[in-house]
């Protein structure tokens, strides 16, 4: 097996190129490589303001838009639901156990920051789908170390892409 990317667009407001897809399978190759990961499955759903709102308000508990949103499944659960799977054989594979988790970014948000920093939207695609990959591996930027790592983290695999600022 090796690291996949699932995807959906469920907006119709920008158009998904081929490209970006191509590039976003890139940047997910680059950044498991640079995690030590070789296998997982990560699930893509382009979404927008409106959609995006919902889900943040429903999990988040903030009532508004947001650029990208991570559900992990491989964390500990002990925020989320537990899910119960019965094995009926040995010979049976848990179709959970390969799954990294879900990334949601608004391609409307994302369109609106690239104009704001000056940069393609293609380029704020691809860091939303990174920084939203780095959460489903348990890191986050609460803190100034935790954003630190995060953003050098995120910078480097942009860089080896070549989606650099």
């Amino acid at each position: 097996m090796s690291l996949q990317l699932d995807w959906s667009n469920e907006q119709d407001k920008i158009e998904i190129p081929d490209q970006w897809i191509e590039r976003l399978e890139q940047l997910l190759q680059i950044a498991g490589e640079m995690e030590g990961l070789t296998d997982g499955e990560v699930t893509l759903t382009f979404t927008d303001n409106e959609q995006i709102h919902q889900l943040n308000r429903e999990y988040r508990a903030i009532d508004r838009p947001t650029d990208v949103l991570s559900f992990a499944m491989q964390d500990d659960g002990t925020e989320e639901l537990d899910i119960i799977f019965e094995v009926e054989s040995e010979d049976e594979v848990d179709p959970i156990s390969g799954m990294l988790g879900d990334i949601v970014i608004s391609v409307e948000k994302a369109q609106e920051q690239s104009e704001d920093y000056g940069h393609s939207l293609e380029r704020e695609i691809g860091f939303l789908f990174v920084h939203g990959f780095l959460h489903l591996l348990g890191y986050d930027h609460m803190d100034d170390a935790g954003e630190a790592e995060m953003t050098g983290k995120q910078e480097a695999v942009l860089q080896k892409a070549g989606l650099s600022r």
